[in-house]
Parts: C-alpha cells; structure tokens; sequence
C-alpha cells in the first residue's frame, strides 16, 4: 500500500494517476473534500492533515511506500506562519509518523528553493543549501528546514529519498502554482524579463519519483530539472501553442521594483494576495542555472522530455480541461 500526501497538488495528482493506473494499490490524504474524476473510485481517500498528528498516524497504517507531496507554496510575506506550520511541523509529522508505522521507503518532494536559487554565478547542484544571502523567500526557508526533518527521520533509520525540482510545468489549476504560466500566456501577456530558470516537465517528475522509490538508493537528494531556458523563451512557446501574441515589452529591473511596491500597497488596502512580490521580482529578473548531471547519472535509463513537446501537450491537455477553442 502506497500513501501519497497533497494528492491533489499538481504533482501529487499526476502522481496518484500514474500509480493508480499502473495497477498500485494508493491511499491519498485530502483535506476538505475528494476530488471528482475518473480515478476517484480506485483510490483509498483519508481525511487528514498533515498537521493532525493523530489523523496522520491512522493514515499511514498498513503503509509500505510514502510520497510527501503535501506543502505550501507561496511567495507572499503574509503567508509565512502558514509556511512555517505546514511544510516545516507538517514535514516532521509526516517522518514521525512514517518512523512510527514501519514504512519501508520515502520520496520528498522538495524544491530547489531548498538549495537558495539566487546564485548566478555558478550553476546549483545538489551540494548547495539555502542561505539568507543565497534565498530570497520565506518559501525556500521552509522547505530547506522541512529537509533538515527528513534528514532527522533518515538519521532516525527512515529510509527516504529527496527531490528538488525546478518549475514544475502541467495542466494543474491555471490560476495558481506554476500552471498560472500558461493562464498569462494565453490571456497574452505582453510582458516579459531577461530571466532564467530551470523548467521541468511534471511528467519526468512523477517518473524519477516512481524510479527513486523502486530503487535501493537513500539518503540522497536529486535536482529534476529538463532545461535552463529564459523565461521569455517559455512564453513564446506557449503563446504559439495556444495560438497567442508573444510577449514583447520588457519588464526592466526598475520596473519590476516600482510595481513590486506599488502591489505591497495595493494587497495592504484591498487584503488581496500581491500579483508580484520583492521575492518574485527578483527571482524573474535572476539567471540561474541547475545541473541535472545526478539524477541522470543514477538513473541511466531516464531521460527528460524535450520543452516544446512538454508545452504542446500540456497546452492541448488544458484546451480540454477548461473548454478552450
């Protein structure tokens, strides 16, 4: 019995679809309420929190394998509290309870906000950690010491597994996480920023999770990422799937702090979430690069999905999914 925690995520959900369809028998956590689709009925849904120590602990019963998907992202500075609680405490919950119930194996899914991502000097491996001078959220705070729990639980004898992927590109809620990409492309956003960053399909991530899983490694963490690409370049290629304008004005450094400000105000008066943050401001404008020499080299026989292949069918995956001519 497999237990998958944030099953409804973007990666958890595409995660429990491979594992469910691969003939596994899965429980998956939710918190309010069980999603609807095809798959629903062959899934074991439990109601718990990964806040919820006791619920948790019911919930890994019988359990052999563990993906930890369940976290929050977020870049917002009112958020830090909920960071704190659920990826750092819920972490801990989460390896005390895996400890408790004898669980043979367990995959993290971490983030390379973990191995402070504003370094543009050199490229990010594996070996890297957050640092205030290398990070620049509250985000990858809370992830890296949520590492530092499963790092406790494998000292503890847990055998885990983690993974730090890059941004995550599917056909999950366009109007949050990562998919919001492929919501401004389409609305044709016309801005765009000299950045770089890693892009990974969600795909190659649910499959070196799965490999990861099988395999006799432990106690060793893997950057998943495809390709270093501009930012620009990604919305190109999404605006020419969907059929859209490129972007074609660029947001300068100065720009991005005028309005970074301008959104602190506006989100204080009207209590919405900022549309940009300092965090995220500056994370569009830096040129990182990741080395995904690890993962490649322990897992031979993996290979990532080229971007536009990635693009055009997560493009016609979310025409479907929200009725789009």
């Amino acid at each position: 019995m497999i237990l998958i925690t944030g099953a409804t995520g973007l990666v958890g959900s595409h995660l429990l679809r491979r594992l469910v369809l691969g003939g596994q028998k899965v429980r998956a956590t939710y918190r309010n309420s069980i999603p609807v689709s095809d798959i629903t009925h062959l899934v074991e849904w439990v109601q718990a929190d990964i806040l919820d120590v006791m619920a948790l602990e019911d919930a890994m019963q019988h359990i052999e394998q563990v993906y930890h998907c369940a976290a929050v992202v977020s870049f917002s500075p009112d958020q830090k509290k909920q960071l704190q609680h659920v990826n750092i405490e819920g972490t801990a919950n989460v390896v005390n309870a895996a400890l408790n119930a004898g669980v043979k194996k367990m995959v993290f899914m971490s983030s390379v906000a973990a191995l402070g991502r504003i370094r543009e000097d050199v490229a990010i491996d594996e070996t890297m950690n957050w640092t205030p001078e290398t990070s620049n959220s509250e985000y990858g705070k809370s992830k890296y010491l949520a590492e530092m729990e499963v790092w406790r639980g494998i000292g503890e004898g847990l055998n885990a597994v983690i993974v730090n992927p890059v941004i995550i590109l599917g056909a999950g809620d366009w109007s949050s996480g990562s998919t919001a990409i492929f919501k401004s492309a389409y609305d044709e956003f016309p801005w765009y920023t000299e950045g770089i960053s890693g892009f990974v399909d969600v795909e190659d991530v649910v499959t070196a999770m799965m490999e990861l899983m099988q395999s006799t490694i432990s106690a060793q963490r893997f950057i998943i990422s495809g390709a270093n690409v501009p930012y620009r370049s990604v919305f190109n290629l999404i605006a020419k799937a969907f059929g859209k304008k490129i972007p074609s004005r660029k947001v300068s450094p100065l720009m991005a702090a005028i309005v970074w400000r301008v959104e602190a105000v506006k989100s204080w008066f009207t209590r919405k979430k900022p549309l940009l943050t300092r965090e995220t401001a500056k994370t569009a404008q830096a040129k990182v690069n990741f080395d995904n020499t690890r993962l490649l080299q322990t897992l031979p026989t993996f290979a990532y999905t080229p971007l536009e292949v990635s693009i055009d069918r997560i493009c016609a995956e979310l025409k479907v999914k929200y009725q789009l001519p």
